[in-house]
């Protein structure tokens, strides 16, 4: 007897439905996957075998015929093992049926995903997020999914999940049987506290914490450049805590990359606090941008609508930092293999420190820099010009006296910074709205002539910085959208010179490296 089991599969961060054909015949004893399975598919047919007898059911022991269509995808994971093992009780006529033995409709109405055991139980998945919305917009109506996932699926709305434990309530599932859909949820944004430093306890460092501040109102990329023990880590750890709430929309976006990879918390089921990212200098191309046999999202994608921060920037391959480039001006990364391309989305904001020579003590008033010009200039060159201008602010942190250490002093808190940075974050998403530009780090040419008129002072200011500094045509691009940051956070809708002054204030690296 032939049956078909619907389930699903992932390209990416996109579904596309699945149809497990299961066809049993006379024969020797025999299990054939086909349609394109790879090894985790084809092992599936030991674990449907051990789950389907201690589950209690017959498994038939002649000639099985299990077809994934459509056959040119690549077809990989454990998630078809639920779906397969139905198919299996289908055909043989122990499940799927009424009294009277003729086939029920409801086979057909729902799509099944999960791994199965040896013992029958349904075990989580990764991706389940991405396949639930994928499924939605193209009108599926009910899904069974493993229950370790039910939390994910509680935020999907306009479509009835059903999460199942066991082989067992899948299969009653199928029979008909009153089932109850996992409880649906609204996603709840901010409220919780972020893990990480507060700006409170970082002393002294007035134009570093300045300089976090529009960064993180803006979405600019910055990099903190100074002396070792100056507090440049601990700055990169207070940004956590002063970034802009996310909006719905981001945190299923940033939940579906975290559910793909398999880093999504289960007990919580969705991303509501922005993603800060800190892989070691020692990270391989593919860690960080993707890749590997299956095309695997990597750590600028793990950081998207967050943050990655790079600590100590020169000590990474030159290679490594060049892949940047491209995800940093398109907010997107493609993974290309010979089997196939996949794209993923890579809109972070980019955090970097590095020390301003290879003892990390140039320009230091207190100690004496032992490295000769030639080191230095060999250092900072192992950062490029067209990296380092799409880097909008650039920022030295100064080593912290000692009066400024033992100062009784209170600085000010994470959360009063971050409330200044969602307000300028509500201008811009106003300012924006109804475009695919969030934040004034993405705006368009159009956009920058738009929004980032200057006043006759403002241009004598930024013409002079331009000549005599030798500025490139994307650093006056990236002057103009940090201007117009300021220009929020002071809730002035008008760019005046003061705030192209500090905004020029913050490309002191562009001369030095080149």
């Amino acid at each position: 007897m032939l049956s078909r089991i619907k389930s699903y599969a992932l390209d990416g961060l996109r579904g596309y439905g699945v149809s497990v054909e299961v066809d049993i015949s006379p024969g020797l004893p025999a299990v054939d996957i086909v349609g394109l399975p790879d090894t985790a598919v084809k092992e599936s047919s030991e674990r449907v075998h051990s789950a389907i007898k201690n589950s209690g059911f017959y498994f038939s022991p002649r000639r099985i015929t299990v077809n994934l269509a459509p056959a040119h995808t690549k077809k990989g994971g454990s998630a078809f093992d639920l779906a397969i093992a139905l198919g299996m009780l289908v055909s043989t006529e122990q499940a799927g049926v009424d009294d009277k033995q003729k086939p029920l409709n409801s086979v057909n109405d729902c799509v099944f995903l999960g791994e199965l055991s040896l013992s029958g139980e349904v075990r989580k998945i990764n991706g389940v997020m991405p396949i639930l919305i994928s499924a939605k917009e193209r009108g599926i109506k009910k899904i069974v999914i493993p229950y370790g996932n039910a939390n994910e699926a509680r935020y999907i709305q306009g479509i009835d999940v059903y999460a199942v434990k066991n082989l067992r309530e899948a299969v009653d599932i199928i029979n008909g049987a009153a089932a109850i859909p996992v409880e649906k949820s609204d996603i709840v944004i901010g409220g919780a506290a972020v893990a990480g430093e507060d700006l409170k306890f970082v002393k002294g460092q007035y134009s570093a914490k300045r300089a976090l501040e529009i960064a993180a109102a803006g979405g600019h990329n910055m990099i903190m450049i100074g002396a070792p023990g100056g507090g440049k880590t601990m700055l990169a750890k207070c940004i956590p805590g002063i970034l802009p709430d996310m909006t719905e929309a981001e945190a299923l976006e940033t939940t579906k990359i975290h559910s793909v990879a398999g880093i999504l918390d289960d007990s919580v089921g969705i991303v509501t606090e922005r993603p800060f990212r800190c892989p070691h200098h020692t990270a391989s191309k593919i860690a960080l941008t993707g890749g590997g046999s299956t095309s695997h999202p990597g750590e600028i994608s793990f950081a998207h609508n967050g943050v990655l921060f790079l600590d100590e920037l020169p000590e990474y391959p030159r290679a490594v930092l060049e892949i940047l480039r491209q995800p940093l001006e398109d907010g997107v990364i493609t993974v290309s293999r010979a089997a196939r391309s996949v794209e993923y989305p890579a809109n972070f904001m980019l955090v970097a420190s590095m020390n301003p020579c290879p003892c990390g003590y140039y320009g230091s008033g207190t100690h004496d820099c032992s490295c000769t010009p030639a080191q230095i200039q060999k250092y900072m060159g192992r950062i490029s010009g067209p990296l380092l201008d799409r880097i909008d602010i650039h920022v030295e942190v100064d080593e912290v006296r000692y009066d400024e250490l033992t100062s009784s002093e209170t600085a000010e808190s994470s959360s009063s910074v971050k409330a200044r940075v969602n307000a300028a974050r509500k201008i811009q998403t106003e300012r924006f709205k109804g475009s695919f530009v969030h934040s004034n780090s993405k705006m368009t040419s159009e956009m920058i002539k738009s929004h980032c008129a200057l006043d006759s002072a403002g241009e004598r200011i930024l013409s002079n910085a331009f000549d005599k500094l030798g500025f490139s045509a994307r650093a006056y691009t990236r002057i103009l959208k940090v201007a117009r940051t300021i220009a929020d956070l002071d809730g002035n809708p008008k760019i005046e010179s003061k705030h192209v002054a500090e905004a020029i204030m913050y490309r002191s690296l562009d001369k030095a490296v080149r």
